[in-house]
């Protein structure tokens, strides 16, 4: 009798060791990914920090076309203002998130744009800095989001791998959505050197 009730308790404590194990793991992977995420808003928000900056720089060029400014104060407003959960990303959550942040980068770009016609403005020493930081904006943007959806890729193989699996729906684990391309950015753009 007793060698049944030592048995009976290693099988239960070994069962106990694998949920204790794998609820440990699924919630360290999750954090990782929730922390990567943190950092492509913070990315993000570095960027609409400079464009407040580089606004203000620019309206300080006496013509500048004030349509441009206001497309770019409501496009960085529009970005600010959209949130995501970190702790239940949805797809629909970060395909909203995306559209306001490339709305913002739209407008930043047709503001550089139209800058070329300026030489003044082309030439301020603040505009260049600002310039050079938003682009180096860009860069660590696009790194944030690879290693977010890196973070995320570890969280879903840890989820779904065995014995997680089993436990992952018990404990809520959710899937976590990745970022994904702008529609069409598969696609080549059409670049015209046609001046006339």
């Amino acid at each position: 009798m007793n060698k049944k009730w030592i048995v009976a308790a290693a099988i239960i404590g070994v069962i106990v060791i694998l949920i204790i194990v794998s609820y440990n793991g699924l919630v360290g992977v999750r954090a990782n990914a929730q922390t990567a995420w943190a950092n492509v808003e913070s990315s993000y928000q570095r960027r609409n920090d400079l464009i407040g900056n580089l606004v203000k720089t620019v309206q300080g060029a006496a013509d500048f076309e004030r349509t441009t400014l206001k497309e770019v104060v409501e496009a960085r407003s529009k970005a600010t203002a959209v949130t995501v959960d970190p702790s239940n990303i949805t797809p629909e959550q970060l395909a909203q998130f995306q559209q306001a942040q490339a709305g913002a980068g739209g407008a930043l770009s047709r503001l550089l744009v139209t800058v070329e016609r300026y030489p003044d403005l082309k030439a301020n020493k603040n505009f260049l800095v600002l310039q050079s930081q938003i682009e180096g904006t860009e860069n660590r943007i696009n790194v944030t989001r690879d290693r977010y959806n890196e973070a995320v890729n570890v969280y879903d193989k840890k989820k779904h791998s065995f014995p997680s699996v089993i436990f992952a729906g018990l404990f809520g684990f959710q899937d976590m959505a990745r970022f994904k391309a702008d529609p069409g950015a598969e696609k080549a753009p059409n670049v015209n050197f046609d001046f006339k």
